[in-house]
């Protein structure tokens, strides 16, 4: 690719990037603190994948999604998720009308653009089902017949650890189709200063839709013509290798540890993350360091470990590490 091409590319890049730090700004008044979070978000945001935020209840999680959504002129639905949650619930169903003789549809919560699953392991597996259908195909089906999704369609889904009571483990398939999984950790204390100032003090800032779905759609094709050059797309596949074969890689002692490395859908998801990582930071090109950043979350909840792993208490995060410590940057 010549000069010329990746500079006009980073002109589009550095213009657009002011509309994404409006919608920054907008979430700053809500949100204090978890910088990483919020740009996660924003990865998922302008690729277009799901992102699934995990940590213990009181971090902000439900906020931050709530507070992106209010930044961007589209619909927003919230689904809390429950033990007693229904399909139907969640997608919609086919009511009766008894004096025609006729069924209509009536539309469920997942008809929307940007969807907050809240506590989405604490519904059972049918519910989980009629989700996979509507995060994977974009559409969702109703009695005998299918419904499109209006793009921009996102997933933005809270969970808490699997360890707290009443919650439980969603289906690998389900999992793999999120883009991105986020450990939230706990703010700082200075951040958590001005959280309960700001609460005991009443402060209430409104937050403006300051995004068009077009300006959006515009974004997300800019983040597609961003410059891969073949040696990083040669050590996405690499990384995501080794997480197969580790011992190609001089990893033997990771071998026990992994029942089943990350799928090609990583691969997919690594390059695309790896280049909304670049128009985060005002670059129209992909560098080594853009992989190695978004690693963690692209990996880490497509790493099947073994009962071994558990047993040392070794975390896939802990795999995808010894990963990036082996593999040869380019």
């Amino acid at each position: 690719m010549s000069n010329v091409d990746v500079q006009k590319i980073k002109d589009r890049v550095l213009k657009q990037s002011e509309q994404i730090e409006h919608v920054k700004a907008e979430v700053r008044k809500l949100l204090v603190g978890q910088d990483a979070m919020l740009s996660r978000l924003l990865i998922a945001l302008i690729t277009g994948g799901h992102v699934l935020l995990e940590g213990v209840p009181g971090l902000a999680k439900t906020t931050a999604i709530k507070a992106l959504a209010a930044a961007i002129h589209c619909k927003f639905n919230r689904i809390q998720f429950t033990p007693d949650l229904l399909p139907a619930d969640l997608i919609g169903t086919l009511i009766y009308n008894p004096r025609e003789g006729t069924f209509s549809t009536r539309k469920g919560p997942i008809f929307g653009n940007l969807i907050l699953a809240d506590e989405i392991n604490r519904a059972p597996s049918k519910v989980q089902s009629a989700l996979l259908e509507a995060m994977q195909e974009k559409q969702v089906t109703i009695g005998d017949n299918s419904y499109l999704l209006e793009e921009p369609f996102l997933v933005m889904a809270t969970q808490n650890p699997i360890e707290q009571e009443g919650t439980y483990p969603l289906p690998e398939a389900q999992v793999d189709r999120f883009m991105l999984k986020v450990l939230v950790g706990y703010p700082s204390k200075a951040e958590e200063r001005k959280v309960v100032d700001g609460i005991l003090d009443d402060v209430r800032r409104d937050i403006n839709p300051v995004l068009e779905p077009q300006q959006l759609a515009e974004i997300r094709q800019t983040v597609a013509g961003i410059y891969m050059d073949d040696k990083i797309k040669d050590y996405v596949l690499e990384v995501v290798t080794a997480t197969r074969n580790p011992e190609a890689y001089k990893l033997k002692e990771l071998a026990p540890l992994i029942d089943y490395g990350a799928s090609p859908r990583a691969s997919i998801n690594l390059c695309l993350a790896a280049r909304a990582n670049a128009f985060l930071a005002g670059r129209g090109y992909v560098t080594p360091q853009d992989v190695k950043e978004i690693a963690f979350e692209v990996l880490r909840h497509r790493i099947i470990l073994s009962y071994e792993a558990e047993a040392e208490e070794t975390t896939s995060d802990d795999v995808v590490r010894k990963v990036l410590e082996s593999v040869p940057v380019p």
